[in-house]
């Protein structure tokens, strides 16, 4: 099995690895959507330990958690990323993982997304998070697909909704917790 993911195209997307030209870009684009100021030989070094895991992972036969950068497909432009990202937890508190308050930690497929400010709210980040669940779901098979957020960030549930998640609302949350989780589950077809 290739568990290298290919570039994906959506309608106005391409959805595809970084690389170091598309370093400045990227730096900008996360450090703004997250209000961070990470130095760029930070960001450089992420980077190029991002691009040494599409190789090494490929190389293993796993499959990559990591970044993709978020292209518009008219002009090339950078304009965001989209991501998988392992999640260990307990999840004891989200009612659609129907976990007993003792239950063991398990890993969860993550999904992450951030989108340059300048091209938010035009369903971008939807768009692009659609496209990696769809090939997650039809490639690799995945049973199910996270997304955790806080309860302030009205924004991130909002695509979660879009790309068919369950948003669940962890009440009175813990230490730790995470406050907001989005679930799908994959169909059977």
């Amino acid at each position: 099995m290739n568990f290298r993911i290919p570039a994906l195209e959506t309608e106005r997307l391409i959805i595809r690895d970084l690389t170091m030209e598309d370093l400045e870009p990227i730096h900008r684009i996360l450090n703004e959507a997250f209000g961070s100021e990470i130095p760029l030989d930070e960001r450089k070094r992420w980077l190029e330990w991002t691009m040494l895991g599409y190789e090494m992972c490929q190389m293993l036969e796993q499959p990559h958690y990591g970044e993709r950068g978020v292209f518009l497909k008219e002009t090339g432009a950078l304009i965001g990323a989209v991501g998988v990202v392992a999640y260990i937890d307990t999840f004891r508190r989200v009612p659609a993982f129907n976990r007993s308050p003792d239950a063991p930690a398990t890993a969860e497929v993550g999904l992450f997304w951030a989108i340059d400010p300048a091209h938010q709210r035009k369903g971008y980040a939807p768009e692009a998070a659609r496209a990696l669940v769809n090939f997650l779901f039809e490639e690799y098979r995945l049973g199910r697909i996270i997304a955790t957020t806080a309860y302030e960030n009205l924004a991130s549930q909002s695509v979660m909704r879009k790309i068919g998640m369950k948003v669940e609302y962890i009440e009175r949350p813990e230490i730790g917790d995470t406050a907001v989780i989005g679930v799908i589950q994959r169909t059977a077809k």
